[in-house]
């Protein structure tokens, strides 16, 4: 069980990473837009409020990561960034698009259901 989570957490993580590059980097860029399902002129308008928001993605990657890397002694950071990818998942799915509960808070459910398992 336990690498089952390991590997759910890391992927959690990855995802992240990768959201944090398609909103700080990728933002105005026809990908960025695609994976967005924006304009050229919202996408303008908005990818200072995009950096942003990929920069807590970043934060929630990293505290995954470092909660991994810490091994048995990072299981509580590990469970305290799974439930916070929880909540943003949970939070996007109902104001932003429900596509965000499949994408963001499914996975983190996922994990802490491996968790709860693996204890």
């Amino acid at each position: 069980m336990q690498t089952a989570l390991t590997v759910v957490v890391a992927l959690i993580a990855l995802e992240h990473l990768y959201i944090l590059v398609l909103e700080m980097f990728l933002w105005n860029t026809p990908r960025g837009r695609k994976a967005f399902g924006l304009t050229p002129e919202f996408a303008e308008a908005t990818r200072v409020l995009a950096a942003n928001q990929g920069l807590y993605n970043g934060f929630l990657a990293a505290g995954l990561l470092w909660g991994l890397l810490r091994g048995p002694a990072g299981d509580a950071v590990t469970l305290f960034f799974l439930v916070c990818v929880l909540v943003a998942g949970l939070y996007g799915g109902m104001t932003a698009s429900r596509r965000i509960l499949w994408v963001q808070a499914a996975p983190a459910a996922l994990g802490l259901l491996l968790w709860v398992l693996g204890r």
